[in-house]
């Protein structure tokens, strides 16, 4: 059997520092491909069942669209995913403010934030999986988070096809943490989701105000549209008369994951039509942001042409819950100088066993 290779070409430069993209190949049909700038999830390579192999994450087509205005293509995530109320926090007593680069609030570390640094990397290949280990220091009030921040994320592909991702972050102050990856996936390739079914495994979920900041405490999904709990078809809930999906335009909340700890445990199977392709996320994490790409509007190309339009694809973001540094109620996300923060996320293609069946 083939084994798992890595290799590394140049994708560009940004500024006066060199961008490159390292390929990880299962040796079985699956590939990734990852830029050092953002840690980006270029392309995810994947067979269906009848073998013809597709990208399922949506790409910009070149490094200038990626360092261009775009929201968070295939990008890591940090140091603090999804929003923070008007970009403020207390830790410790010290009150902290960065950037409100959201409606007035922050979003995804702000603008500056782990999606726009270049990371950097070192590749490795053994008889089980193909690894790519990317490393950044995020120096003391970096957008204006206390401490300086170490943080590691490791792509590693296994033979199986399964893509994991463990993320690891160390600082030398209190600080707050939550970290992701932000790819768009699309399974049939094809450009909407609306046919895909989504099935999340989540009891409740936290209803968001006007500027996608949760209203309150989570809600029981029972007979509501978020009610992912049995697979359901994205297109024909998300345009379900509801308040919540008027205000997001789609799905665009996090559900919070069932299960105690942090054990790995699954979080959401996607189906392409036809169940050509499916994906299933497995993590650590206490939640899932669900985002049905709602603000896509054609604006970005595609790599080979096409755009990227409105419900083109679906994010399946692992993290902790929205607005946590305020929120003594959630689940805490604050890391302190004698710790280490640890998550892990997999994406798993259970279909792939039929194809080398």
């Amino acid at each position: 059997m083939p084994r798992p290779t890595v290799n590394r070409k140049p994708f560009g430069a940004h500024g006066n520092t060199d961008v490159d993209v390292w390929t990880l190949d299962s040796g079985t049909g699956v590939r990734a491909e990852i830029l050092t700038y953002g840690g980006i999830l270029h392309r995810l390579t994947v067979p269906d069942t009848a073998g013809v192999p597709a990208s399922v994450v949506r790409s910009l087509a070149g490094l200038d669209d990626y360092t261009g205005s775009n929201p968070f293509f295939g990008a890591l995530i940090g140091r603090f995913a999804n929003r923070i109320a008007h970009g403020r926090f207390t830790l410790d007593e010290a009150e902290y403010q960065v950037p409100a680069n959201d409606r007035g609030h922050a979003l995804h570390g702000g603008p500056d934030g782990f999606h726009t640094r270049v990371w950097q990397a070192a590749g490795e290949a053994t008889d089980t999986a193909a690894t790519l280990r990317l490393t950044l220091r995020s120096p003391d009030g970096d957008m204006g988070f206390p401490g300086a921040l170490d943080v590691t994320v490791t792509y590693a592909l296994d033979a199986a096809g399964t893509l994991a991702l463990d993320y690891t972050a160390t600082t030398n102050r209190p600080t707050v943490v939550n970290l992701t990856n932000h790819a768009y996936f699309d399974l049939a390739a094809q450009g909407d989701i609306l046919g895909h079914t989504l099935q999340v495994d989540a009891d409740s979920y936290l209803p968001v105000d006007e500027d996608g900041i949760p209203e309150g405490p989570a809600t029981a999904v029972h007979a509501t549209p978020f009610d992912l709990t049995t697979p359901c078809t994205v297109g024909e809930r998300i345009a379900l008369p509801d308040e919540q999906l008027r205000r997001a335009g789609g799905f665009d909340h996090c559900w919070i994951l069932r299960g105690p700890g942090t054990g790995l445990r699954r979080a959401a199977r996607l189906t392409a039509p036809g169940a050509g392709r499916i994906l299933e996320v497995w993590t650590t994490e206490p939640g899932i942001q669900v985002y049905t790409a709602n603000q896509l509007d054609g604006t970005l190309a595609a790599p080979g042409g096409g755009r990227h339009g409105r419900h083109g694809a679906v994010c399946l973001e692992t993290q902790h819950l929205p607005d946590s540094p305020n929120r003594p109620d959630h689940p805490g996300t604050v890391l302190r100088p004698d710790e280490s923060f640890r998550s892990r996320t997999e994406f798993r293609f259970p279909h792939l066993a039929a194809v080398t069946a």
